[in-house]
């Protein structure tokens, strides 16, 4: 807090010029915590950690071999993606958590409700809440009714915890009580990171779709006031509930995005950052004919192939870095594109225009890449940071600062830039049958482990 007020002053600004706060999170990563003393129970286990992969086959043992049993009614399959599966495991092998559970000391959530929980003042008085985007990550919240499930919570066994208030993104989820300068200013806002990244990029309308270029690839679109069950391996979530003014998204996740630029810097050592990536691959047309499926550890939606691995093909004598380096932007933007198509097919909306932010949308040439290859616009903004300014929006609508996501319409829209697709259909085409024709010479290459027989 200390840091965050030495950056306002900076700016020019006091704590006592704070109308109101948002808080903005990584969604699926969870903390559990001592009722009496306010103290951890166990490190947080962030939202990439794999190590719950034996409960998740416990738990689909006790579906009977059905992943996606509790998708009707959460929207989510069994994963270790997912924070209820986190909270099962840490029942299982951490005694502190599930001694506090037997004593009815135990308290959990998602990131944003451990920051309420310690700025409302923590122990004996700080409030225990969380918004309906990070509820709906949980796989234990109805997606329908927007409340926790008792179907859900007796599944994975959680009877008698104590779980966190729901309340929608826009509330008032208290006052800070930290005595360093910002006491007394509201909490209004709650978000989960890409939904944050979501409303900043004002996607209030069925059809509108936004994609975060960071590590890896992250895609929401907006379905309207009603989830879509039938996903067909998408994820249906809350975009934003504001009041009575609700909204749900699909979701689809690119594992590798930035993180592909990294590989020519780290590992191939080709390159010395993300800027000569850009460069060399500038320096050509096209590809060349090669393609670069950066399956590092399989492949995410619409594919869900874990046997897929990292396969670079078409290479000719020809092919030069700056070819390799061409195609390594267009992995992203090919993977973009499967996952959008299903987004259209499954929605039922159109999708007019592609919003992007995050780190590699800062390259003008893999945007316009984007743009050839889904052939429709791509919108960039001149401010960048949409999960902070999602977060402001929630906070500022939460403390009637606007009335209705109406009066946004003039938020960040100066300076922004659109990329048009500049190629036919007919090369659109046939740039994405080569990709997909990559995309199945990536399969089969990370074989099972056999499972012993037994009687």
């Amino acid at each position: 807090m200390q840091h965050a007020l030495l950056k306002i002053e900076a700016a020019g600004y006091q704590a006592s010029d704070l109308a109101c706060v948002g808080i903005t999170n990584q969604r699926e990563s969870i903390v559990t915590w001592d009722k009496l003393t306010g103290e951890p129970l166990h490190p947080a286990i962030l939202w990439s950690d794999a190590r719950t992969s034996s409960t998740v086959h416990e738990l689909v043992e006790k579906a009977n071999g059905d992943a996606n049993v509790l998708v009707p009614l959460t929207g989510l399959p069994l994963n270790t993606y997912f924070t209820a599966v986190k909270l099962r495991w840490l029942l299982d092998h951490v005694p502190a958590v599930a001694q506090a559970r037997d004593q009815g000391r135990l308290l959990f959530g998602t990131m944003d409700s451990w920051i309420i929980y310690n700025l409302t003042g923590g122990a004996g008085k700080g409030i225990v809440a969380t918004d309906v985007t990070n509820a709906s990550r949980t796989m234990l919240m109805n997606i329908h009714t927007l409340q926790w499930s008792q179907e859900a919570i007796s599944f994975f066994g959680f009877e008698g915890i104590d779980l966190p208030k729901l309340q929608s993104s826009s509330h008032s989820f208290g006052s800070i009580c930290t005595q360093d300068g910002y006491d007394g200013v509201p909490i209004t806002g709650c978000l989960g990171d890409q939904q944050a990244a979501m409303v900043g990029q004002k996607c209030f309308n069925p059809g509108d779709a936004k994609s975060t270029f960071g590590t890896g690839c992250f895609m929401l679109f907006n379905t309207g006031d009603r989830p879509v069950m039938d996903a067909q391996g998408l994820l249906s979530t809350v975009a934003y509930q504001f009041g009575d003014d609700k909204a749900y998204a699909l979701e689809g996740s690119v594992a590798v995005a930035g993180s592909s630029l990294n590989w020519l810097r780290d590992n191939l050592r080709v390159v010395r950052d993300a800027q000569q990536v850009n460069e060399l691959a500038s320096q050509v047309e096209d590809c060349g004919g090669a393609y670069f499926v950066t399956a590092f550890a399989g492949l995410f939606a619409p594919y869900w192939r874990e046997d897929a691995r990292g396969t670079i093909c078409g290479l000719t004598q020809f092919t030069r870095l700056e070819h390799l380096c061409r195609a390594t932007l267009e992995a992203v933007c090919y993977q973009t594109k499967a996952i959008l198509d299903v987004m259209n097919n499954v929605s039922g909306q159109p999708l007019r225009i592609l919003k992007v932010d995050g780190g590699m949308s800062n390259s003008d040439l893999c945007m316009q890449i984007q743009a050839d290859v889904l052939g429709i616009e791509v919108d960039r903004p001149l401010m960048r940071e949409s999960t902070a300014l999602g977060a402001a929006i929630a906070a500022g609508l939460g403390a009637g600062i606007w009335s209705s996501v109406h009066d946004l319409q003039k938020v960040n829209q100066q300076g922004r830039t659109i990329f048009e697709a500049k190629i036919s259909q007919d090369k659109r085409d046939q740039m994405y049958q080569g990709w997909q024709k990559a995309v199945q010479s990536a399969y089969g290459w990370s074989l099972p482990t056999p499972v012993a027989a037994t009687c």
